[in-house]
């Protein structure tokens, strides 16, 4: 199936030069997943709800400053490959093009109506992602934010003092708020609306009660209940007890799955690839299967690796988070680390995903597995 088959030709667009004021009303009136930017007519770019979340620019600003330079898909494209796009580019819209001509877009919910009826071979426990970041109803507007962004997540489980699902707080959520009060102030009052703004507390933000789904659920059940009800992902709860949170699914981890291959080789995806500087995809997956090939129980089935930016520089090199995720018969095993330039975070990532498989049940490094049988054998 060609991406054009599926691709939508009717879709939001604003020019670069437009005001992000503007841009924010087009979000608060049509809820798009996304907006094509334009300049003099041709393709610059999207903007999306988590950059609204993340910006601090002002609405006067043009619409440029926000603009993201999202993957270019050929309408010829398969679903596979557009999903692995979407994925690494962080992104849940992308525009389709004819040649140098925009044909249309494509977002994550097209493709994955395309191929839901394909998805009940999946359970949820084979792409859920385990250990959730949460919140407490305590906790600020402005705390969510911080973990929205630090994590890279869409949504945060709400838990209680016992740590059980009380509610959800989404990045639609905080969009929704920020874009409603900023409306109602005034140029002047907006450092002050601000303030207000990120002390808001989650209690009056969240919803409840919660959609879950459980591991025994199909992939396919999971994401018509976000398709539905237009839901960017669900908690993941335990089957004996719906408020006990185990993790988190989302349409990106169903896209992820979808780029899973079945060659000898590992398979890795990127988010954020483009901030590769002095390392390659191909030295990220012999780096991970070097780790991967020292643990004769533990065989990987997916890596993924994330990259994300902060402001901070060292002369001229800037601060990079990196977030390595393992799918492994053993369970799911992650390390993250930061250093200036994406190399030096992955590589400190790394080691400590590595730390973190040593500590996960029944893993052993095989030279020390053979060493312990060879001193049994009193053959040392």
């Amino acid at each position: 199936m060609d991406i054009a088959d599926i691709a939508a030709t009717d879709f939001v667009e604003v020019d670069a030069g437009q005001r992000l004021g503007k841009v924010r009303a087009v979000f608060e009136a049509e809820n798009p997943k996304g907006i094509i930017v334009t300049d003099d007519g041709s393709y610059a770019g999207v903007i999306t709800e988590r950059q609204l979340l993340q910006s601090h620019v002002e609405d006067d600003a043009k619409a440029s400053s926000l603009t993201n330079p999202a993957p270019k898909v050929d309408q010829h494209e398969d679903i596979r490959e557009t999903a692995r796009m979407l994925v690494e580019g962080n992104t849940k819209v992308a525009p389709v093009f004819d040649g140098e001509v925009l044909h249309g877009i494509i977002t994550e919910d097209d493709i994955l109506d395309a191929v839901l009826e394909n998805l009940d071979a999946l359970d949820v426990a084979d792409i859920y992602s385990e250990n959730p970041i949460t919140i407490s109803k305590g906790d600020t507007v402005g705390v969510v934010i911080n973990r929205l962004r630090e994590h890279g997540i869409s949504r945060l489980p709400v838990v209680d003092e016992r740590g059980l699902l009380t509610g959800v707080v989404t990045i639609h959520d905080v969009v929704d708020v920020v874009i409603r009060d900023m409306d109602k102030a005034t140029t002047g009052d907006r450092a002050g609306e601000i303030d207000r703004i990120l002390d808001i507390p989650v209690a009056d933000v969240l919803t409840s009660p919660v959609e879950t789904v459980t591991l025994e659920d199909s992939v396919q059940e999971a994401v018509e209940e976000m398709l539905e009800n237009d839901f960017s992902g669900l908690i993941v709860t335990d089957a004996g007890n719906d408020r006990s949170v185990i993790g988190v699914v989302t349409k990106t981890d169903v896209l992820r799955a979808l780029t899973f291959t079945e060659e000898e080789r590992m398979d890795v995806q990127i988010t954020n690839i483009d901030l590769l500087d002095a390392i390659t995809r191909t030295e990220i997956r012999e780096d991970i299967a070097a780790i991967a090939d020292k643990y004769s129980e533990m065989q990987v089935h997916h890596a993924h690796v994330r990259f994300h930016q902060h402001k901070e520089k060292l002369r001229g090199t800037p601060l990079i988070q990196s977030q390595i995720r393992l799918r492994t018969n053993k369970g799911q095993a992650a390390g993250s680390g930061e250093g200036y330039g994406a190399d030096n975070a992955f590589y400190v990532a790394l080691d400590k995903l590595e730390r973190n498989v040593l500590e996960m049940k029944g893993i052993q490094a095989d030279a020390e597995y053979e060493g312990q049988l060879l001193r049994k054998l009193n053959e040392l």
